[in-house]
């Protein structure tokens, strides 16, 4: 069996339930995984995964790549072809997926019939996901109709490393501030995470890409020393390992929310413009803060011109979430 889902971090995550369905009703069968590079390795090493394809696909979108793009997919697809695959699920729902899935040669090639940018063509079986349901549950109503009935919801990860050498030894317990997110947008102010950092009574650690080390600098100069940042120094692994440790999780919609929810970390999930029905921590312990305005959630990836809906997530309030939670209270807090 083959399973395209490159990206992103978050909906790799929301595929575990998936993937954990389909490993229970089929257990002798061997399941394939495309995946793209960065992302991958969060999937290393996974007891259900027979073999991963790991593909470049943020190369495959610059126009001066284009010709070795070609030759790259034409490569992917001979050796696809070579595994002569029973089905292949495309998760992802474009077309760049559902071509992968196409030129596996699957014999049965199964997708949403919500998929985008024409890929419904290229399907064999269309399943009706839905659009207003949690993504967890869309790809469980995949599962279902592959035959996957009366599994229970679990988030397999591969094995995680250790808290040795990742965090100080000294740091006790601690929380996790995500800061950073896809777009702009979606961002609650980092002097925020900074002002609530100082007023927790357990260290923060600061968690976020490379690219996003600015960000977590800001949180860190406005938490008055009671913030850590390890942006940029861990893989997809280490950082599942230091959530896992978390007395919780205070994050924008990102990745490292959904990767939270999986890992049964508790999460308080800050959301403006998109919704948290879709896409918001899977599970009941979880909770969600959002401004009550009639505008959200409006689902717009570029800045607005009054950046409001974030903006007016104050941070008694969350510190008032939090402290109803119970989740403090050892602390002192």
């Amino acid at each position: 069996m083959l399973v395209v889902k490159p990206s992103a971090l978050g909906d790799v995550i929301h595929s575990l339930p998936f993937l954990h369905a389909l490993a229970t009703r089929y257990p002798q069968a061997e399941i394939h995984w495309v995946i793209a590079r960065g992302i991958h390795e969060i999937l290393e090493g996974h007891p259900l995964i027979h073999r991963l394809w790991v593909i470049d696909k943020n190369k495959w979108k610059q126009p001066a790549h284009a010709a070795k793009t070609v030759t790259e997919l034409r490569r992917l697809f001979r050796q696809l072809r070579t595994q002569s695959f029973d089905l292949a699920v495309d998760l992802q729902g474009l077309l760049r997926s559902a071509l992968i899935a196409r030129f596996s040669a699957a014999k049965s090639v199964v997708g949403f019939r919500e998929s985008r940018e024409g890929s419904v063509f290229f399907y064999s079986r269309r399943i009706r996901g839905g659009t207003e349901v949690h993504a967890v549950d869309r790809y469980l109503r995949m599962a279902k109709s592959l035959g996957c009935n009366g599994v229970d919801v679990q988030h397999p990860f591969p094995k995680l490393p250790s808290l040795d050498g990742l965090i100080p030894q000294e740091t006790g317990p601690y929380a996790v501030l995500a800061p950073a997110a896809g777009t702009q947008l979606k961002r609650w102010p980092p002097g925020c995470f900074g002002e609530l950092a100082s007023r927790l009574p357990l260290t923060s650690i600061v968690v976020a890409a490379g690219s996003d080390k600015g960000v977590a600098l800001r949180v860190v100069a406005a938490s008055k020393g009671r913030a850590r940042s390890l942006a940029g120094r861990l893989n997809p692994k280490e950082l599942a390992a230091v959530i896992r440790g978390a007395r919780f999780m205070v994050c924008n919609d990102t990745g490292p929310m959904h990767m939270a929810a999986a890992l049964g970390t508790p999460v308080f999930a800050l959301f403006g413009p998109t919704n948290p029905q879709r896409t918001g921590p899977y599970g009941a312990r979880h909770t969600v803060i959002q401004a009550a305005l009639p505008c959200a959630p409006c689902y717009r990836r570029k800045t607005c011109r009054d950046w409001v809906c974030m903006k007016a997530i104050s941070v008694d309030e969350v510190m008032q979430r939090i402290h109803g939670s119970g989740l403090i209270e050892a602390t002192g807090g």
